[in-house]
């Protein structure tokens, strides 16, 4: 494990021959939470009903098929689908935290859980699936770079989302979005700025009703 993640395991005392065996039925089953829970942030933006982890991983991997094709030099696009179908599966047992939760904690504390819980999460589904959220949380490939952007040009497809349905009081969402630094990837820039573009229409349409 020579990377942050098996340091981060090893300062817990964590290690992959104290998991007991599990079938693939029942470490699925483990991940099952992640249909039913909600994404902290639009809940904070008082959203009623907002996206679920699992959904947001979905349409985190469906960015990754829509631009990957389209970014050149070509990446591996199976490659960063499958680091986005797994970027939070831990959040099957540590939920969601919220960013106003986690500068809280001691530092290194929430990757140190992240670390564990991968180990406990996808070590038994698949040494592969585990191999693909520790190369998301290092970002040293193209791929996880590309993967970690479209997770969080995702928040600005569902901020859209939101705004066209008549969600009110959204305007934060927007510098996180414009914050983004899509520089390597240009069809991720192309992505955001359309978002931006789109969400200001939104925004102005909001204040002349309101």
């Amino acid at each position: 494990m020579g990377d942050a993640c098996g340091e981060d395991l090893g300062k817990i005392g964590f290690r992959v021959d104290t998991l007991a065996p599990m079938s693939v039925l029942d470490a699925l089953l483990k991940l099952e939470p992640l249909e039913r829970i909600p994404r902290s942030g639009w809940i904070q933006a008082g959203q009623k009903n907002p996206e679920s982890v699992a959904a947001h991983s979905l349409g985190t991997a469906f960015l990754a098929l829509a631009l990957g094709p389209r970014i050149e030099p070509g990446l591996d696009v199976d490659r960063a689908v499958s680091l986005a179908c797994v970027h939070d599966s831990t959040e099957a047992l540590l939920m969601d935290i919220p960013r106003s939760g986690s500068r809280l904690l001691p530092k290194g504390a929430k990757r140190a859980a992240e670390a564990a819980a991968a180990l406990e999460l996808l070590a038994p589904l698949s040494d592969l699936a585990l191999e693909r959220q520790r190369e998301f949380v290092l970002g040293d490939t193209r791929e996880a770079r590309f993967a970690k952007l479209c997770d969080q040009l995702h928040m600005g497809v569902v901020w859209i989302a939101y705004l066209q349905s008549g969600a009110r009081n959204l305007v934060e969402f927007r510098a996180s979005i414009a914050a983004i630094d899509t520089s390597e990837f240009a069809p991720c820039a192309q992505l955001q700025a359309e978002i931006l573009s789109r969400g200001d229409s939104l925004l102005q349409s909001e204040g002349g009703r309101a």
